[in-house]
């Protein structure tokens, strides 16, 4: 039986915790560019899978050094800053959808870009050691889940409307900042330890 207790608890921590997380900023990026709908079916999925290994694992996540897994992390958020200084403006603002819209296609690149973003991420360490901490996997993960996906949809909505108000060149150059100022930071945890 699911608590709902459980559940409103790891729901508030993991959306706390993810909410100024890259998730945000990559589905405020996908959700410029391609159908929501798409954006968010692989993303949704691809934290389904997450919450999915977290509550299985347990506590076991949690014994990962953290430095390595800081490092790693913070080499990822580098190279994502320098994709995103180095992607060249056309000059015009407008947003040019990719010519594939295929759900597949937007799906699997939403999918795929959480998946590898999100490994060993804090919430899913944190939802692993809620999941131990419980030993409710079922109110854990529901919790876990639902709060990622809330994340995942303010970002790619978000993405939408600001588009409206905003340059995405602007919006590149403060993502491309705040992945760079990500990255310098867990690698700075890494070494520091």
């Amino acid at each position: 039986m699911i608590s709902i207790s459980v559940t409103a608890l790891v729901f508030g921590v993991v959306f706390l915790a993810e909410l100024p997380d890259k998730t945000a900023l990559a589905g405020l990026v996908l959700g410029t560019r391609y159908r929501a709908s798409y954006v968010f079916a692989g993303v949704a999925a691809a934290f389904a899978v997450h919450v999915t290994l977290a509550v299985a694992a347990g506590s076991v996540l949690t014994l990962l050094p953290g430095r390595l897994l800081s490092a790693i992390t913070g080499v990822l958020f580098l190279g994502g800053a320098a994709v995103l200084f180095l992607k060249k403006s056309d000059g015009d603002e407008e947003i040019r959808q990719p010519a594939d819209q295929s759900f597949w296609k937007v799906s699997g690149a939403g999918f795929m870009l959480i998946l590898i973003a999100e490994f060993g991420d804090l919430t899913q360490i944190m939802t692993a050691n809620l999941a131990a901490r419980y030993d409710d996997p079922l109110s854990v993960g529901l919790g876990a889940v639902l709060a990622l996906w809330t994340v995942a949809g303010l970002g790619i909505v978000g993405g939408k409307a600001l588009m409206k108000r905003v340059p995405l060149t602007l919006i590149t150059r403060i993502a491309a900042l705040l992945m760079l100022g990500l990255g310098v930071w867990s690698l700075y945890e890494a070494v520091a330890g």
